[in-house]
């Protein structure tokens, strides 16, 4: 037995919370259905009665005494007509007969289908019958004017037959007052029958809503109430906190899958924080050896740029000196240490402002376009006029912004439009700027000799050159340093490889809000006074 009572238990666990609520929607309808046809037979039940009461049982009783009447209104007349022979004591006779007639009509159709109180009805009339046969319309029909002498003679059995009427008219009405006393009776049980039936409904209807509303709170809210506290738990923090599976089958399956994720999820921010403790081990070794770095690189820097200062100096001298005074080949290796002096000189600077843009700068501040642009030709005035450049500019807006870093970058790309320019060709140079959203699009556009498209992506590569350096000048950093301040600026910069009439570089830069750009100046300003502390 225990057994079978583990099988139910173990069947309904797995019951889902659709299927219960077919279950339990279709045995409330059940048992409302039979409640409902049970108060609807109670009603038409109750209605019957109180109709066969009110339109049979009461008019049947009534009309039987208005039939006794009418006999005794005949039986008055014919009685004063034999005594007095006046024409006008028939007429109690005359109505007693038309009213008989009527009022049994009617108790025929009332009681129609009532077999004894029908008979009942019968026995009167055969009592009238006889009684008018023997008595009365013998009487009626003497002479007016004198005493009927049959009056006289048949007195004692006039009174014996009316009396025989008389007892068949009290059984009628006694058979019909003890139907309609039944009838109440009868209508009165139903009626309490009906008041317990609808009362039971009542009840039953009570008893479901408790019932419907338990059943939804352990079996529905409830599961779903403890399910959103442990999500709310585990949502605040605590993801250590279980999901405990309770409720129908489908409410414990989803439990199961989200304590399944949780458990994931732990396992992936367990995996998360390693790899996050092993990431900030890692930035905190980089950070220390980019500062060693660019201590060594500072120290570098100025120990090498001493020698070179002198070794130019000499190299200077000597050219001064004995230029001219020695052959052709020593003037020729003179020069060449000269201008590797130089271009040394060149390139340890260059190295110098390539490793300060990100990291080495001033507090961002609204930077004026225009008035970068303006100093940018006013450097590169010498090459412009020597080349005969035309530079034209749309309207230049204001950035929140590194300005020594966008002078540095309208520098070098204006410089390289107009370095790397055709022979015989005057440069011709177009700065364009357009808004997008949160975005300024820039393009360099110039009609010099173009960057083929397999070195798209190349030329932004520190110390790589296109061109050797006696074709034109220059140590390689130029573009590189350009991607560097634009990706710093939150922006890219690439070559448009649909332009093919020259070179054009295009490039992006952000228009931080202020919030964004007050932020963004404090972690550049401290990654600065990270950087610079020895």
């Amino acid at each position: 037995m225990s057994g079978s009572a583990g099988s139910r238990v173990g069947r309904f666990t797995t019951w889902t919370t659709r299927r219960w609520l077919r279950v339990g929607v279709a045995a409330s309808l059940t048992v409302l259905t039979l409640l409902g046809l049970t108060g609807a037979w109670v009603l038409g039940r109750t209605a019957a009665i109180s109709d066969d009461l009110v339109n049979v049982k009461s008019p049947a009783l009534t009309t039987a005494f208005q039939l006794e009447s009418a006999l005794l209104n005949q039986e008055t007349g014919i009685r004063g007509y034999g005594l007095t022979g006046a024409s006008v004591s028939l007429d109690p006779y005359r109505r007693g007969l038309a009213d008989q007639a009527t009022y049994t009509a009617q108790l025929r159709e009332l009681l129609r289908g009532e077999a004894d109180s029908l008979a009942d009805l019968q026995s009167v009339q055969d009592a009238a019958d006889t009684w008018q046969k023997q008595i009365a319309r013998p009487i009626a029909a003497a002479p007016v004017g004198s005493p009927s002498p049959l009056a006289t003679s048949q007195a004692t059995e006039g009174k014996q037959a009316f009396d025989a009427l008389r007892v068949a008219l009290g059984e009628q009405q006694e058979r019909l007052r003890t139907e309609r006393a039944q009838a109440a009776d009868d209508l009165r049980s139903t009626m309490l029958l009906r008041n317990w039936v609808f009362s039971t409904i009542a009840a039953v209807i009570l008893v479901l809503a408790v019932l419907v509303f338990e059943g939804l709170r352990r079996g529905i809210t409830g599961p779903l109430d403890r399910l959103g506290t442990d999500a709310r738990v585990i949502a605040a923090g605590d993801f250590d906190h279980p999901i405990v599976a309770t409720g129908p089958a489908d409410l414990r399956q989803l439990s199961s899958e989200i304590e399944s994720m949780r458990r994931r999820l732990v396992r992936e921010l367990a995996f998360t924080e390693e790899a996050r403790q092993r990431l900030d081990a890692q930035a905190a070794d980089l950070h220390r050896s980019n500062a060693e770095l660019e201590q060594f690189a500072y120290v570098a820097s100025h120990d090498l740029q001493e020698p070179l200062r002198k070794v130019s100096s000499f190299t200077q001298l000597l050219q001064r000196r004995y230029g001219g005074r020695l052959d052709e080949r020593a003037d020729q290796y003179i020069d060449y240490a000269v201008d590797g002096a130089n271009r040394m000189q060149v390139l340890i600077n260059d190295l110098l402002d390539f490793s300060r843009v990100g990291r080495v700068h001033r507090e961002l501040e609204s930077v004026d376009l225009e008035a970068v642009h303006e100093r940018t030709l006013s450097s590169l005035s010498v090459s412009i006029e020597e080349t005969g450049a035309s530079i034209t500019h749309d309207p230049l807006p204001s950035l929140t912004a590194d300005n020594t870093q966008l002078g540095m970058l309208w520098q070098n790309l204006i410089g390289n439009a107009v370095k790397f320019h055709r022979p015989d060709t005057a440069p011709r140079i177009h700065v364009s700027a357009e808004r997008d959203g949160e975005l300024w699009r820039f393009a360099v556009t110039d009609n010099g000799i173009g960057i083929a498209p397999e070195y798209a992506e190349k030329v932004f590569v520190i110390f790589q050159r296109l061109h050797t350096k006696e074709a034109y000048k220059g140590s390689g950093i130029g573009l590189a340093m350009c991607k560097k301040i634009v990706e710093f600026h939150g922006g890219a910069i690439a070559v448009d490889t649909e332009h093919h009439d020259g070179a054009r570089i295009t490039f992006t830069l952000a228009t931080p809000r202020p919030a964004t750009a007050e932020l963004l100046a404090e972690s550049s300003t401290a990654r600065a006074e990270g950087d610079q502390t020895p």
